[in-house]
């Protein structure tokens, strides 16, 4: 499931991220690279350990905690704290599969990797190119988002992000382990979470919405690794 999530920071938000990111000390982006991704990947990354990119990536886990739309389709179990890319001058990222498993800096934390997310800081009429191009079952989807606005899909998916020819793209990236392993079945939990929300919404006292409700929880208690 491909999932485009709106709003996660505000306008003003992802401005005053990019603002900080802007004046930061950049490393070359291959310092998280596994072996072959490290042969495509030309960009520039903020240090993981880097007091503004702690401080950045704190903040950005709080606010998809806030989204309930995040949370209902991740149904995160462990989120790898958000690192930070920057792209420009006709820098790219070849086409590429995520590493299985991630580990994190400061804890040593393994962290399966069952969904990337890509959350946007700078909007897209300020650079050219830059598109996210992910390849899905119903193709290679194309994604530059607002600033403020995330992707969440597969970490499974093969993806690349196209040269940037003008401007500067200034972007959070992060990966997500699952309560739910199993993208199918998270893409059903998604569905069905939704249908009963907009079941409660219009006909409240339904009493399906109760039983579905049910559904749903006795699905997670089947599915879930915790």
């Amino acid at each position: 499931m491909l999932l485009h999530i709106d709003s996660v920071l505000t306008p003003e938000e992802a401005g005053a991220y990019r603002s900080a990111l802007e004046r930061a000390d950049w490393v070359d982006g291959r310092v998280t690279a596994g072996y072959q991704s490290a042969r495509t990947k030309h960009n520039m990354q903020m240090p993981e350990d880097h007091p503004l990119s702690r401080e950045l990536s704190g903040r950005v886990v709080a606010a998809i905690e806030r989204s309930p739309l995040f949370m209902g389709a991740a149904l995160p179990h462990r989120v790898f704290p958000p690192l930070f890319n920057r792209y420009e001058g006709g820098q790219s990222f070849g086409t590429h599969v995520d590493n299985a498993v991630r580990q994190t800096s400061a804890t040593g934390e393994r962290i399966r990797t069952d969904l990337s997310a890509t959350l946007f800081l700078t909007s897209p009429e300020d650079y050219d190119g830059g598109e996210l191009m992910i390849e899905d079952t119903y193709g290679t989807q194309s994604v530059k988002l607002p600033a403020g606005h995330m992707v969440l899909y597969p970490a499974t998916s093969l993806h690349h992000v196209r040269p940037v020819t003008r401007g500067t793209r200034i972007s959070s990236f992060f990966w997500i382990q699952s309560m739910i392993r199993s993208d199918a079945q998270r893409t059903i939990l998604f569905d069905l979470d939704m249908a009963v929300q907009r079941l409660a919404a219009e006909s409240p006292e339904h009493p399906s919405a109760v039983q579905l409700t049910g559904i749903y929880h006795n699905l997670i208690r089947m599915w879930a690794e915790i």
